[in-house]
C-alpha cells in the first residue's frame, strides 16, 4: 500500500506546508486526548511515516504555537461558536485551534488560505459536515482578527 493510498484524500496534491498542517493536526489531536507535554507530542509525530515530506520547521512552529496559546485561542474562538468547545469533536477542536493560531500569528498568509487549509483538513480527517462548521467559525474569527484584510477582500 502506498502512502498516497492510505491518506484520507489521496487525490489531493499536498505541499510540504499542507503536510505540516496535517501532522500538526495529528499532534494537537494527540495532545487534546492524552494531555501529554508538547515536546513528547512533537517527538512522536516527527517519527511518523512520511514526516520527511512535511515542512518540519513550520510543523514545530504551528504545533508548539497552538499548544502554548491554546487558552488564549479558546477565549477568542468562544464568541464565534454556537456551542461550548467541549461539545466539538476533537478534530474540529484541533483544526479550529490551528486555524485561529494561523489567523492570529501568520498575517503574511492570506486569511482565505488559512480558512481553506482548515476546511481541507476537516474534510480529510473530520466528520462529513464538520468542514462547513469550521469554515463558518474561522470566517467569523477572521473578521475579528483581520478586519482590514477581510474588508479589503469584500470590496473586490
Amino acid at each position: 500500500m502506498t502512502e498516497k493510498s492510505i491518506h484520507a484524500n489521496p487525490n489531493k496534491n499536498r505541499t510540504p506546508r499542507h503536510r505540516a498542517r496535517e501532522f500538526a493536526l495529528q499532534g494537537l489531536y494527540q495532545w487534546l486526548l492524552n494531555n501529554e507535554p508538547a515536546s513528547t507530542v512533537v517527538n512522536n509525530i516527527r517519527s511518523a511515516h512520511g514526516f520527511d515530506k512535511a515542512d518540519g520547521e513550520y510543523f514545530t512552529e504551528l504545533l508548539n504555537g497552538a499548544i502554548a496559546q491554546s487558552v488564549e485561542l479558546r477565549e477568542v474562538l468562544a464568541p464565534t461558536l454556537d456551542r461550548p468547545l467541549a461539545e466539538l469533536s476533537p478534530i474540529e477542536h484541533a483544526v479550529l485551534l490551528l486555524g485561529a493560531w494561523e489567523l492570529k500569528n501568520k498575517i503574511e498568509i492570506p486569511y482565505r488560505v488559512v480558512i481553506n487549509e482548515a476546511v481541507e483538513l476537516t474534510k480529510s480527517f473530520g466528520g462529513s459536515e464538520g468542514h462547513k462548521y469550521v469554515n463558518g467559525v474561522l470566517d467569523r474569527l477572521a473578521g475579528k482578527l483581520r478586519p482590514d484584510e477581510v474588508a479589503a477582500d469584500g470590496r473586490r
